[in-house]
């Protein structure tokens, strides 16, 4: 028999930036399942760097639910094209005094 013990790791404080409503969903998802969103993100990186899908189907689904709720209609084939609004934008000149 196999026993599952816990891991003890060294947890660091971040600041990433995200788009908005996959935040959102993200945070929403995290609170469905009673989870951080720092513990929903160690799970979904950890799974796909086994290459597995971290979600069941019943996720899937309420996840689908979220994304239309918050009007996220972005999917994977996004991931490589999203720039920030304002990009490529000149800068605003500031008015002189």
């Amino acid at each position: 028999m196999v026993t599952k013990q816990n891991v003890v790791v060294e947890r660091v404080q971040t600041g990433v930036r995200m788009e908005k409503r996959v935040l959102k969903v993200l945070k929403a998802f995290a609170d469905y399942r009673d989870l951080t969103l720092g513990d929903l993100l160690e799970g979904i990186v950890l799974h796909s760097f086994d290459g597995k899908c971290p979600f069941s189907q019943e996720s899937l689904a309420r996840i689908k639910e979220l994304k239309k709720f918050y009007g996220l209609d972005l999917d994977s084939s996004a991931s490589h094209r999203l720039t920030e609004a304002g990009a490529g934008r000149p800068a605003k000149k500031k008015a002189s005094k």
